[in-house]
C-alpha cells in the first residue's frame, strides 16, 4: 500500500464489536479474564491497550520496521533506547541536537556509567575516529535541531554495523513520510509524536520503531517494566493525526520552501538554515535520502537582542516551545529548547545567541510572509 493509505488504515481495522471506523479509545485499566490463564490477549493496561496497539502497528508499518513502541513522551522514548545500554558502554552522538536529549545524556545517563562523545555526524571521518571498542550506539539527528546539519544515513549505518553498534535516528523533523531511516540501514527510529505525527499541539507522546530483533525484545520488556506508556486518549490523538500526515507534511514543506527562499534574500539576515535551499551544504545528500525538506527553518539575526526584537514582533508565528503543529511557531533555541546545553558547547556546534528557529505551519503562505516581513523590520 502507499504511505497515505497505510497512515489511514494500517493497524486500524474497523472495531469488531461495533464496526466503528475509528479505533475506539479503550479507557480501561484492566481486563476481565474468562478463567485462570485465559484472556483475550489483554491483561493490564500498562502492558497492553488496544488503542496503543493500533498506533504501534501503524507506526511500524509507516517506518517499515519490525515493531513499534509508543511512549508517554519523546524523552521517555529516548530513555528506553538508552536503557538498552549498560554501565561502561559508550555512545557516539551528534553534537548538534535537541537540548533535552543532551541534558538526558549528560546529566542522567552519564551518572549511570555510560560515556558519550559528541561529534559532527556529517563528518564521517570524525564519527569513525570517535568509535571505541566499547561503543554500542551511534545516535543521530538529521537534519539536526536547530542548525539543520545533514548526515549520511547510509554511510553511518554501514559504519555502525561494521563496528558492531546500533544506529538510532531521531526522525522527528522529517517523519516517516519524508524519511525512513530503517530503509537506509538504521536499527532504531525515534519520534516525539507530540510534533508532526500528531500535528495538532494537543498531546505529548513519543515512539520507537525497531528493526533489530534483540532491541525489539528488550524494548518490549522495558516498556512494560518501566511503564512510561501513553494513555489511550493520547494514542487516539496520534492515530487521528497520522491520517492527515501526508497532506500536512506537503503543506508544511511547500510553505517552508517559499519562506526560506524569501528569507535568504532578506538583507538584514546573516544566514538561513534550510536543507531545501540549493546552496545548503547538505542539500544534495538530503535529497538522496529523503523525499522532502520539511517545515523547519532557522536563521541568524546576529545577536540575542536582535533575535528578541523579531520574536516580540510576530503575530501569526507564536512564541512557544515545540514544533510540528498546524500553527506556525517561533522560538529562540539558546534560551528555550537548548538552554540546558552549556554556552561553550552551543557555540561549538554553531548554535549562537542570535539564532531563531521557526516551525512553519499550514496557514496561508501570504499571511505568514507578511508576518515575517513585519517582524524583520524590527531589525
Amino acid at each position: 500500500m502507499g504511505f497515505a493509505t497505510d497512515a489511514i488504515h494500517a493497524g486500524q481495522p474497523p472495531d469488531p464489536t461495533t464496526g466503528a471506523i475509528m479505533t475506539p479509545i479503550y479507557q480501561t485499566s484492566t481486563y476481565v479474564q474468562e478463567e485462570l490463564g485465559k484472556h483475550k490477549g489483554f491483561e493490564y493496561a500498562r502492558t497492553q491497550n488496544p488503542t496503543r496497539l493500533a498506533l504501534e502497528r501503524c507506526l511500524a508499518t509507516l517506518d517499515k520496521g519490525e515493531r513499534g513502541f509508543a511512549f508517554a513522551s519523546g524523552m521517555s522514548a529516548i530513555a528506553a533506547v538508552l536503557n538498552l545500554l549498560r554501565a561502561g558502554d559508550h555512545v557516539v552522538s551528534s553534537n548538534n541536537m535537541y537540548g533535552g536529549t543532551f541534558r538526558f545524556f549528560d546529566k542522567v545517563m552519564a551518572g549511570y556509567g555510560v560515556s558519550f562523545t559528541y561529534v559532527d555526524t556529517s563528518d564521517l571521518a570524525a564519527v569513525a575516529a570517535a568509535f571505541r571498542g566499547e561503543t554500542k550506539l551511534l545516535y543521530v539527528e538529521t537534519p539536526t535541531n536547530p542548525s539543520m546539519i545533514i548526515s549520511d544515513l547510509r554511510a553511518l549505518a554501514a559504519l555502525a554495523r561494521e563496528r558492531g553498534a546500533l544506529l538510532a535516528v531521531d526522525n522527528t523533523f522529517m517523519t516517516s513520510y519524508f524519511q525512513r531511516p530503517i530503509e537506509l540501514g538504521a536499527h532504531l527510529v525515534l519520534y516525539s509524536t507530540t510534533k508532526y505525527m500528531n500535528g495538532h499541539s494537543d498531546m505529548v507522546g513519543g515512539a520507537v520503531v525497531s528493526n533489530d530483533a534483540a532491541s525489539t525484545e528488550r524494548l518490549a520488556f522495558l516498556q512494560n517494566a518501566v511503564g512510561a506508556v501513553p494513555g489511550p486518549m493520547d494514542c487516539f490523538l496520534v492515530l487521528r493525526g497520522l491520517k492527515t500526515l501526508a497532506v500536512r507534511m506537503d503543506r508544511h514543506e511547500s510553505n517552508a520552501r517559499a519562506i526560506a527562499a524569501w528569507l535568504v534574500q532578506h538583507p538584514k539576515l546573516k544566514k538561513v538554515f534550510y536543507p531545501g535551499l540549493p546552496d545548503h551544504p547538505g542539500h544534495k545528500l538530503h535529497a538522496c535520502q529523503s523525499g522532502g525538506f520539511g517545515g523547519m527553518i532557522a536563521f541568524e539575526t546576529g545577536s540575542i537582542e536582535a533575535g528578541a526584537r523579531v520574536l516580540k514582533a510576530t503575530r501569526l508565528f507564536s512564541l512557544a516551545e515545540s514544533l510540528g503543529g498546524v500553527e506556525s511557531l517561533i522560538s529562540h533555541p539558546a534560551s528555550m529548547t537548548h538552554a540546558s546545553v552549556p554556552q561553550a558547547e552551543r557555540l561549538k556546534a554553531g548554535l549562537t545567541d542570535g539564532l531563531v528557529r521557526i516551525s512553519v505551519g499550514i496557514e496561508d503562505l501570504d499571511d505568514l510572509l507578511a508576518d515575517l516581513d513585519r517582524a524583520l523590520k524590527a531589525l
